[in-house]
């Protein structure tokens, strides 16, 4: 499981710790085969954490970063989470078989914004256990998950819920964004998941992080991932930074 202090500090990083923070994201529906390429490529170099990608990519991510450093990790439910239970659990067994190393699955939310939350929360429930025994089946050790709950649909008591909704469900992260919808992460909300997170649930900041002193305030503010399709540019600017510094 993942260990986070809920105490707020000012991080010093190296690269190399930069750089596993990171999920190198790829998720523009306009994606293609040769996009995936230049994504795995660009997260061999920089030794990013994950490559991010819809599930249909996960056999050839998977395929180009084996024997590597990098894992892979697929959307499941993505952007809304508004699949059947049966579908998302489907989905993420067959995601688990194919390479996948970690999963981000987005919380159902209409069926949170209708206040169905007993059904959210067993939802998620199912997902993980799923991925847990598929993951031991498969003999491929912990399958890392994350929960996206949207933040910017929620009120501050409904992420509050949300939060716990993650925790009784089994999961590793709580994730503040799709990057979808209007609003992607902000301060606020990475503090927020923080404060209402034991430490064993760790929180991924995403949606709208393009620049390194974002990832830099994001992680001041309790987040342990970083979701970002601007890896590369990110990993640019902090190395400029470090040989100014």
């Amino acid at each position: 499981m993942i260990a986070v202090s809920n105490a707020r500090r000012r991080v010093s990083l190296h690269p190399e710790e930069l750089a596993k923070t990171i999920d190198h994201t790829l998720l523009r529906p306009d994606a293609t085969a040769k996009d995936v390429t230049r994504l795995c490529r660009e997260a061999r170099k920089y030794h990013f954490a994950t490559v991010c990608v819809f599930p249909y990519f996960v056999p050839m991510a998977a395929d180009l970063l084996r024997d590597c450093d990098v894992k892979v990790c697929a959307v499941i439910g993505f952007p809304y989470g508004a699949e059947s239970r049966r579908g998302k659990v489907i989905a993420a067994e067959t995601a688990v078989t194919q390479g996948a190393d970690e999963l981000d699955v987005v919380m159902n939310m209409p069926a949170m914004l209708s206040g169905e939350f007993v059904y959210v929360r067993d939802e998620l429930t199912s997902v993980v256990r799923a991925v847990r025994m598929k993951s031991v089946n498969s003999g491929r050790g912990l399958t890392i998950v994350k929960i996206i709950i949207e933040a910017c649909y929620l009120s501050n008591k409904m992420k509050k819920l949300a939060c716990k909704i993650v925790e009784d469900s089994g999961a590793d992260f709580a994730k503040t964004s799709t990057g979808v919808g209007p609003g992607g992460a902000t301060i606020a909300d990475v503090e927020l998941l923080r404060d209402c997170l034991s430490e064993r649930v760790a929180v991924k900041a995403s949606g709208g992080i393009r620049t390194f002193d974002e990832v830099e305030r994001m992680i001041n503010a309790g987040a342990a991932r970083i979701g970002t399709s601007a890896g590369v540019e990110i990993m640019h600017q902090f190395l400029g930074h470090a040989e100014v510094h």
